[in-house]
């Protein structure tokens, strides 16, 4: 179930992105590396814009 009507992402995908988009930031401060966190974040959110399209298509 999305949190607004024009969120594509389900309670759990958003959780998972505020997440690691949390941990993103504690690695930046730290002066690491973020790229795979956020291939993460860019994967969850294409899964989610995907099967959006797809719900609207039926």
């Amino acid at each position: 179930m999305p949190l607004t009507k024009r969120d594509p992402h389900n309670a759990r995908e958003t959780a998972r992105v505020l997440l690691l988009s949390a941990k993103a930031a504690r690695l930046q401060s730290r002066g690491k590396s973020t790229q795979a966190i956020e291939n993460e974040i860019d994967r969850i959110r294409e899964t989610a814009q995907a099967r959006e399209d797809a719900k609207n298509l039926r």
